[in-house]
């Protein structure tokens, strides 16, 4: 018997094709981006060297750039402009980078050896960043800490330019970065992983994912369910590290069913971290409950290898003062933090839509003005 020939299928065939086309694309985008970092980092520092010696006069980087656009015509990138931001480009990250090798066409940028700043350092996460952004980051920032903090949101949300420099404008890093009010001072032991675990949460999230059309009149299900369909975005808003493990998480205690709102894993910390969704200000009330799902984590969940579980209640603001109370005599780690959604506009869009406040005295307006007709009418 004659085997049967398989169907045709094109739609599946060119579903296929194209995804490896697209994945070949990506990696080659990648490693050009990479090829094109080390290239500006090497310019960067043969002029670096030689200007700030003094060895080069005045305009001999518009003369140097002249002259590549006439022996490589169609090069582009070498402007003025575009050289001395390759020496500044270098200049930002030569402490933390070396050149492999001083031959201009053997070279690659290496990372030397790790100080406790450069840590959350991802390599492939720095270079997958364009030089614009880069360019943008050592010009419009200072510290170490904070070109670190957008490199990673630059390639974990593939940020464009302008929302590169909005972000910055808007001065993301410090509102994210301001340590989490919490008890971990007192309920961790172990030295390094209280440092870690402090280090891990931050006291304020920007669920910009989250559209909220009246923050007053959510509830923790919808913000649960927008976490839950964006939960890749969530994970990069809560920062590496962390694996998620389930929403509305059933333990069992006493024959008695209890849910927690989201559940995680942090490898860097090896605790489970159980998250508590809260539309409003925060409550002493919240307190006991977390605590209560934490004992249940470390009694049932918990492998014996890992860290105590680690609460997180995520709400809409709080008072320091309540939380610290709140905390005083738990013996469990706990910390509170807020978020914000994006019912604000970014500033150019201010001037082109209308904010929630005026569509809402303009409906009221033609309520109004129904009425009156109606009322004529009859």
């Amino acid at each position: 018997m004659s085997k049967k020939t398989p169907l045709f299928d094109c739609e599946k065939a060119v579903k296929d094709i194209k995804t490896a086309i697209l994945k070949s694309r990506y990696v080659a985008a990648k490693l050009a981006n990479r090829e094109l970092l080390n290239l500006y980092f090497a310019v960067g520092r043969y002029v670096s060297e030689n200007s700030r010696n003094g060895f080069w006069g005045t305009g001999a980087i518009s003369s140097i750039s002249k002259r590549l656009s006439q022996e490589l015509p169609g090069l582009r990138g070498f402007s003025e402009g575009n050289i001395k931001k390759m020496r500044l480009f270098y200049e930002a990250w030569n402490p933390y980078f070396e050149i492999r090798s001083l031959a201009m066409n053997d070279f690659a940028m290496v990372l030397l050896n790790r100080s406790s700043e450069m840590n959350d350092l991802s390599e492939e996460a720095f270079f997958s960043v364009g030089f614009t952004n880069h360019c943008i980051i050592v010009m419009k920032t200072k510290k170490i800490e904070e070109r670190l903090f957008y490199i990673s949101k630059c390639a974990c949300e593939f940020w464009g330019q302008d929302k590169l420099q909005y972000y910055i404008a808007e001065n993301l890093y410090k509102k994210q970065v301001k340590p989490i009010v919490s008890n971990f001072e007192s309920a961790i032991v172990d030295k390094s992983l209280k440092s870690t675990a402090i280090r891990s949460f931050k006291d304020e999230y920007l669920l910009d994912f989250v559209n909220v059309e009246d923050p007053d009149e959510f509830d923790e299900r919808e913000l649960e369910n927008d976490i839950v369909m964006n939960i890749k975005k969530f994970i990069m808003a809560l920062g590496k590290d962390f694996a998620f493990i389930g929403n509305q998480y059933k333990i069992v205690v006493s024959e008695k069913e209890y849910f927690i709102d989201l559940l995680f894993f942090n490898r860097r910390l090896q605790s489970l971290v159980a998250i508590e969704l809260k539309r409003g200000e925060f409550k002493p009330e919240y307190a006991g409950k977390l605590n209560f799902y934490l004992s249940a984590l470390d009694e049932y969940v918990k492998l014996p290898n890992e860290n105590p579980s680690i609460g997180i209640v995520l709400c809409k603001s709080k008072d320091k003062n309540i939380v610290e109370f709140s905390f005083r005599d738990t013996s469990k780690p706990m910390g509170v933090a807020s978020f914000k959604t994006s019912t604000k506009l970014p500033k150019e869009y201010k001037n082109i839509l209308p904010s929630s406040e005026e569509l809402k005295k303009q409906l009221e307006k033609m309520r109004r003005s129904n009425l009156k007709r109606i009322y004529y009418e009859a």
